[in-house]
């Protein structure tokens, strides 16, 4: 009987590339753009809104509500220096905006409405408006 071996087309090619490493390759550390996470809790008269929003004044936030669509942007500046001695090496900027919006299930009272920024991390306190609509199904 005779042995059968499989066969294999690309199998000559590891021969071929032998002795080669490829590594990917890496940039240097670049600038990250923070990203907007947030907690959102509800009880029976308000929504909190947790958001951590890092290296962001406080006074480049804006937070916009319009009946149930909450909006949150913050302007971000980074700069870094790099100095050998007294000369410069590297210096890089970085400038833009985050955002982010979601709606509740109810619409806010904009006049009671809090916000606090400390420790990188925003909080909103939203008081449901009241007398708004619900939108409930009851399941019979």
């Amino acid at each position: 009987m005779a042995n059968l071996t499989r066969y294999d087309p690309f199998g000559d090619l590891d021969d071929l590339f032998k002795g080669f490493t490829l590594r990917p390759v890496q940039f240097e550390q670049q600038v990250r753009v923070p990203q907007i996470k947030m907690d959102l809790k509800e009880n029976d008269g308000a929504y909190v809104v947790r958001a951590d929003i890092p290296g962001v004044k406080k006074e480049d936030i804006k937070v916009n509500v319009d009946g149930n669509v909450v909006s949150i942007s913050a302007e971000v500046k980074q700069e870094k220096e790099e100095k050998e001695g007294e000369r410069v090496i590297r210096s890089e900027r970085y400038r833009g905006e985050v955002s982010r919006s979601f709606s509740l299930g109810q619409d806010v009272d904009e006049g009671a409405a809090q916000a606090k920024y400390a420790d990188s991390v925003l909080e909103l306190t939203l008081p449901k408006k009241s007398g708004a609509r619900q939108n409930k199904i009851v399941v019979r």
